[in-house]
C-alpha cells in the first residue's frame, strides 16, 4: 500500500517536459557553371609545349561563352599571352576578336590591353592578327568616338610596317572606322614634320603607289569603304585611280574599276582635260571610255567587272554610248581642228607649199589617234569585244549590261538589237536564255526585221525546254514589221508545236498576244489561214488538231481589235468560236460577232466596267461585312450562327466576282468558318447532358476541333501578306480548337494521367502565346486567351478537373475576335498543266518496272517553293507515294510565280484492267516556336533558351487532283 502511494505522489508532482527539437534548415544547393576562365587557365599551365597550347585553345574555341565569363577569360588569355611563341600568340589574339563579338559584352574594357600588347609586339603576323582584333572592337563600339580615335592612331602608326600583311589591316582599320574630318597627325618618323595635318582620304591614297600589289589592293577597297559609309571621296583620287587602271596586278585593276565607277557617279558633271591635249569632256565620259578600254583587259574577271559596271553608267552621253558598239572611231569623238586653226596655223607658216617638200601640204589628220581622240582606241567597240569574248561569263555580263543601257535609251535599244539577235547563236545554253531575256526587257523600243526574225525564230529548234519557252514569252511582247513576219512566225510555231507537242499551252498563249498585238497584219492573211473560198465550200477542219486551234486562237484575238475581221469567217468558224470560247476561255476573247450578243465572262470584266471603282466598291462590301461580324457578343450569341453562314456565302461568292480580292475574302472564309465550327462544337444541349446519351455528338466535336486546328495551318502557310497581327488571331483560333480539345478529353474519362499531360501541354502552348504575341495583346481585348493570361496563376495551381471547368466556361464566355486584313493577301495556288487528265489511253508499262509521269504546272505566290511543294500520287489501292522535287525542277518566270517541270516515277504490281491514279501538289508546313529555331553562340547560353514548342508538321492539297490512266502489265516469262 505504501508503495502504490509512493507511486501515486511521483506520478502527481512529477512532470515531464518534452523540449521540441529544433530542425536543422535544410541546405540550399547553389548550382554553378563551372568557370570557364578557370578551366581555360588549368589547361594552359599544363601545356608543356606550343602544341598542346594550341590544341587546348582550338578545343575552347568550339565551345560558347557566357556573357558574364569573358572579361575573366580574356585576362587569362592575355596572361598567357606574353608565355608563348609566335603560334600561341596568333590563336590568342585571334580568340580576343572572337570574344569581342558576345553578344551583351562591351569591349571598351579590354581596348587598353589589347593597345598594349600591339606596342609591345615584334612579330609581323601577330601584329596583323591583333589589327584585326582592334577592327573588331572599334566595330562593337560605334558610339565611342574616342575609342575610334586611338584605333585610328594605332593604325596610322603601323602604316609604315614593312610586311605587307599589316599594312593591309591598317588601311582595313582606317577604312572602317576613320572619319573625313578627323585630322591626323603625322610624326617625324614619317617623313613630314611635326604637326603636319592631313585626313583619311589622303593617307590612303599615299598607299595607291605601294610596291605591293596587295597593299594597292588593300588601300582601294578601303577607299571604297569609306564610300561605303556614306563619305564623299575627294575628286582628286580620280586620276590616281586611273592610273591603277593599267596596274599589272588583276586584283588592283578590279578594284581601280570600282573606284573609276564610284567617282564617276560622285561627279558625273565635272569637266577633266584629255591628257596631251587642249580639250575637256565630261568625267562621267572619261570614266565611260576608261572602263571600256577595261573589257578588252587580260584578266576575264577584270573584264567581267568592267562590262557589269558600263551597264550601270546611265548618265554617259549617247555617242560615247553608241561608240561601244563600233570598233572604228567614229568622227564625232576625234577632235577636229575649225577652218580659221587650219587658216591661221597657214598664215603663220608664212608661204605656201613650194613642192620642194615632200607631202608638205598633206592632211593633217594624219596624227596620233592616241592624241586627237576623246576615247582611247582599245575602248572603241567593247561591247562587240564583250560580246565575242571566249569566257561565257563575259558574254552574259555584256548582255546584262547592253539590257541596262537599252532601256534607258531607245535610239541605243534599236543599235544594239542585231548584237542581241546575234548572241541567240551562242554554243552556251545560259547566254542564249539570258539573250532572250534580254530583247524581252526591251521589246517596247523595238521591232523586228524579217532577218532579224529569222535569226530568232530558228531558236525555236532548240532542244531545251528553257529556251522555246522564254522565246514564246519574247515573241508575244515583241513588235513586227509586215505580214510576212506574222505568216513566218505561225509557221515556225506551228512546226514547234509539231516537233514539241508539250509546248501546246505556250504557243497558244505566245499566239494569242501575237494576234492582239498586229491585228492589222493579220487580217490579209484570214483567207489563207482559215481555208475560206469566195464560191466554194472548204471542208472543216478538225477541233482536235492542235494546230488548227492554235490559227484560230491568232485570229480571234486579232478580230477583237479589228472590226472588220469577223466578216470573213465562214459558218463553222463561228461555231468553233463558241466552242473555244467556253473550254480554253483564258486564250479567246469576246467578240462583238453580226447576229449574236456580247457575252462578258469573269476572266475578262476588266474590259467591261470592272474598274477600279467596283475593286474599292467590293473592299468596302467585304470590310461591312466583318464589321457586321463582330456584333457577335460571344460564341452562344443567339442567330450568331446564321450571321455567319450568310456572311460566308456572300464573301464566297464575292471572291468569283472580283479576283483581285480573291485572297482576302477566302482568308476571311475560312476564318469565318472556323468561328462557325467553334460555336457549333459549344451547343448548350452539348454540355448539358451525360457523356453516354451525347456519344454522337461528342464524336462531331472531335471532328470540328480537328478541323479547326486544319483550317488554322491553311491560314497561316497558305495566304502570303499576312502581319503578325493576323499570324496571333490565327494561333488565338487554334489555341481556342486546343481548349476545346482538352474539354472533351476530360469528357471522355480517358485516365487521370494523360489528363494532366493534356493540361500541362495547354499551358505550356498558352505561355508559348504569350511569348510570341506580346506586342499583340493590347489588341486582343475581351477574347479567349486575355481571359486566360488573368486566370493564369490560378490555373497554374488548380487540379486537372477544375481547370477543364474553367477553360469550359471561360470558352462559351469569351468574344469573338475581330479580324483586321492587311492590304495585300494572296492565297497560294497551283494549276497542273500536264498531265491534262482527259486522255482515255492508259500508260502501259511492266509490273515491276518505273514508267515516268510528265508534271508541268504553276504556282502563284508561293514561298520557297523547293522546299514546301511536294508532289503526292494516290493509287486505287490507298497507297499514296510522296515526292519531293529536286531544285533545278522549279523555274520563276515572273515576280510572285514559279513553274515546276519535273518527273514522277510510278511503279505498282499488275493490274486485270487500267485504273486512274490521282496527282496533286501539295504544300509541306513546318509550326514551330520561333526561339526553338536560334542558334547557339559566344553569347549563347542552352540554360537561357525557353522550351521549344512540339513542332507540327504536315502537308496541305492546294491544286485540284488529276486523274491518270495507267496500266501496270503482268512481266513476261
Amino acid at each position: 500500500m505504501a508503495a502504490h502511494l509512493k507511486k501515486r505522489v511521483y506520478e502527481e508532482f512529477s512532470k515531464v517536459v518534452q523540449i521540441p527539437q529544433e530542425e536543422a534548415p535544410a541546405k540550399k544547393l547553389r548550382l554553378s557553371k563551372p568557370s570557364k576562365s578557370a578551366a581555360l587557365h588549368i589547361d594552359l599551365c599544363k601545356a608543356t609545349n606550343s602544341t598542346d597550347a594550341l590544341q587546348y585553345l582550338l578545343h575552347f574555341a568550339r565551345k560558347p561563352v557566357e556573357v558574364e565569363s569573358v572579361e575573366g577569360v580574356v585576362r587569362i588569355l592575355l596572361e598567357h599571352y606574353y608565355k608563348t611563341d609566335n603560334s600561341v600568340r596568333l590563336k590568342i589574339a585571334s580568340l580576343l576578336g572572337l570574344l569581342s563579338k558576345t553578344q551583351g559584352f562591351s569591349p571598351d574594357c579590354i581596348v587598353d590591353d589589347a593597345i598594349n600588347t600591339l606596342n609591345n609586339e615584334k612579330s609581323h603576323q601577330v601584329l596583323a592578327q591583333l589589327l584585326e582584333t582592334l577592327l573588331v572592337i572599334g566595330t562593337q563600339l560605334p558610339e565611342s568616338p574616342a575609342v575610334r580615335q586611338r584605333l585610328i592612331e594605332m593604325a596610322y602608326k603601323h602604316l609604315s610596317d614593312t610586311y605587307f600583311g599589316v599594312r593591309n589591316k591598317c588601311l582595313q582599320l582606317l577604312g572602317c572606322l576613320g572619319m573625313v574630318d578627323t585630322p591626323l597627325t603625322k610624326d617625324e618618323g614619317q617623313g613630314t614634320s611635326i604637326g603636319g595635318v592631313r585626313d583619311v582620304q589622303s593617307i590612303i591614297s599615299d598607299y595607291f603607289a605601294d610596291q605591293d600589289p596587295r597593299v594597292r589592293t588593300g588601300a582601294l577597297k578601303a577607299m571604297l569603304q569609306l564610300h561605303d559609309r556614306g563619305m564623299k571621296i575627294h575628286q582628286i583620287i580620280y586620276e590616281q585611280a586611273c592610273r591603277l587602271l593599267a596596274d599589272d596586278y588583276e586584283q588592283v585593276r578590279s578594284a581601280a574599276v570600282q573606284m573609276v565607277w564610284v567617282l564617276s557617279q560622285s561627279y558625273p558633271e565635272c569637266i577633266v582635260p584629255i591628257p596631251s591635249s587642249n580639250e575637256e569632256i565630261r568625267l562621267v565620259d572619261d570614266a565611260f571610255g576608261k572602263i571600256s578600254h577595261m573589257v578588252s583587259d587580260g584578266s576575264w574577271m577584270v573584264r567581267v567587272q568592267a562590262a557589269k559596271t558600263l551597264g550601270s553608267m546611265l548618265q554617259v552621253s549617247p555617242h560615247f554610248l553608241e561608240q561601244t558598239l563600233d570598233k572604228k572611231l567614229m568622227s564625232d569623238l576625234r577632235r577636229k581642228r575649225t577652218a580659221h586653226e587650219r587658216a591661221k596655223e597657214l598664215f603663220a607658216s608664212g608661204e605656201f607649199s613650194s613642192g620642194r617638200k615632200w607631202a608638205d601640204d598633206a592632211p593633217k589628220e594624219k596624227l596620233d589617234t592616241n592624241t586627237v581622240n576623246l576615247i582611247a582606241s582599245g575602248a572603241c567597240g567593247a561591247f562587240v569585244h564583250g560580246l565575242e569574248d571566249e569566257m561565257f561569263e563575259v558574254r552574259i555580263a555584256a548582255v546584262e549590261a547592253l539590257c541596262q543601257l537599252a532601256r534607258s535609251s531607245a535610239s541605243f535599244a534599236e543599235k544594239c538589237l542585231d548584237f542581241l539577235v546575234d548572241m541567240f547563236n551562242d554554243e552556251i545554253e545560259e547566254v542564249r536564255l539570258q539573250s532572250i531575256h534580254v530583247l524581252r526587257e526591251i521589246s517596247t523600243h523595238i521591232t523586228l526585221r524579217e532577218d532579224q526574225l529569222d535569226t530568232v525564230l530558228a531558236v525555236l529548234e532548240d532542244s531545251s525546254r528553257d529556251i522555246r519557252e522564254a522565246l514564246h514569252e519574247l515573241l508575244c511582247y515583241t513588235n513586227v514589221s509586215t505580214k510576212e513576219c506574222i505568216q513566218l512566225t505561225l509557221l515556225d510555231l506551228l512546226k514547234n508545236l509539231n516537233k514539241y507537242p508539250s509546248d501546246r499551252n505556250s504557243v497558244w498563249k505566245c499566239l494569242k498576244f501575237l494576234g492582239s498585238r498586229h491585228p492589222t497584219l493579220v487580217l490579209p492573211l484570214v483567207p489563207e489561214l482559215l481555208s475560206t473560198h469566195p464560191y466554194f465550200d472548204t471542208p472543216e477542219p478538225d477541233m482536235d488538231d492542235p494546230a488548227y486551234i492554235a490559227v484560230l486562237v491568232l485570229v480571234f484575238n486579232a478580230a477583237k481589235s479589228c472590226p472588220t475581221l469577223p466578216a470573213l469567217f465562214s459558218d463553222h468558224t463561228f461555231r468553233h468560236y463558241s466552242y473555244l470560247r467556253d473550254s480554253l476561255s483564258h486564250l479567246v476573247p469576246p467578240l462583238r460577232l453580226p447576229g449574236r450578243k456580247l457575252v462578258h465572262c469573269l476572266d475578262s470584266a476588266g474590259d467591261f466596267g470592272c474598274g477600279s471603282g467596283s475593286v474599292e466598291s467590293a473592299q468596302l462590301f467585304l470590310q461591312q461585312s466583318l464589321n457586321r461580324i463582330s456584333t457577335i457578343q460571344n460564341l452562344e450569341a443567339p442567330g450568331g450562327q446564321d450571321l455567319l453562314n450568310f456572311t460566308i456565302r456572300d464573301l464566297q461568292r464575292l471572291g468569283e466576282l472580283q479576283t483581285e480580292l480573291a485572297g482576302a475574302a477566302d482568308f476571311c472564309v475560312t476564318y469565318l468558318r472556323c468561328q462557325l465550327l467553334l460555336m457549333k462544337a459549344l451547343q448548350e444541349k452539348l454540355w448539358n447532358m451525360a457523356v453516354p446519351l451525347c456519344l454522337k455528338q461528342n464524336v462531331m466535336a472531335s471532328a470540328a476541333v480537328q478541323q479547326i486546328l486544319e483550317e488554322t495551318y491553311k491560314l497561316e502557310f497558305m495566304y502570303s501578306g499576312l502581319e503578325n497581327r493576323q499570324v496571333a488571331t490565327i494561333h488565338h483560333v487554334r489555341l481556342q480548337a486546343k481548349a476545346l480539345q482538352l474539354i472533351l478529353t476530360a469528357r471522355t474519362r480517358q485516365g487521370l494521367d494523360p489528363l494532366i499531360g493534356s493540361c500541362e501541354k495547354f499551358l505550356q502552348d498558352v505561355e508559348s502565346f504569350q511569348r510570341s504575341f506580346l506586342t499583340e495583346l493590347p489588341h486582343l481585348q475581351d477574347c479567349f486567351v486575355e481571359k486566360l493570361l488573368e486566370l493564369m496563376p490560378r490555373l497554374s495551381s488548380c487540379k486537372p478537373v477544375e481547370l477543364v471547368k474553367i477553360l469550359q466556361t471561360t470558352l462559351r464566355q469569351s468574344g469573338l475576335l475581330q479580324l483586321r486584313l492587311p492590304e495585300q493577301i494572296h492565297r497560294a495556288t497551283a494549276n497542273i498543266i500536264e498531265p491534262t487528265g482527259e486522255s482515255d489511253n492508259p500508260l502501259k508499262f511492266t509490273s515491276g518496272l518505273v514508267v515516268a509521269l510528265d508534271i508541268d504546272a504553276t504556282l502563284e505566290h508561293v514561298q520557297d517553293p523547293q522546299n514546301t511543294v511536294k508532289v503526292q500520287v494516290l493509287y486505287p489501292d490507298g497507297q499514296s507515294h510522296v515526292i519531293h522535287p529536286k531544285p533545278g525542277d522549279f523555274r520563276k518566270p515572273g515576280p510572285n510565280r514559279h513553274r515546276l517541270i519535273t518527273q514522277v516515277y510510278l511503279s505498282h504490281s499488275a493490274w486485270t484492267e487500267p485504273s486512274q491514279i490521282e496527282v496533286r501538289l501539295l504544300l509541306a508546313y513546318s509550326s514551330s516556336s520561333p526561339s526553338s529555331a536560334s542558334k547557339l553562340g559566344w553569347s549563347d547560353s542552352i540554360d537561357s533558351l525557353p522550351p521549344p514548342e512540339t513542332s507540327v508538321e504536315g502537308t496541305i492539297p492546294f491544286s485540284k487532283p488529276v486523274k491518270v490512266f495507267i496500266m501496270p502489265k503482268p512481266a513476261r516469262r
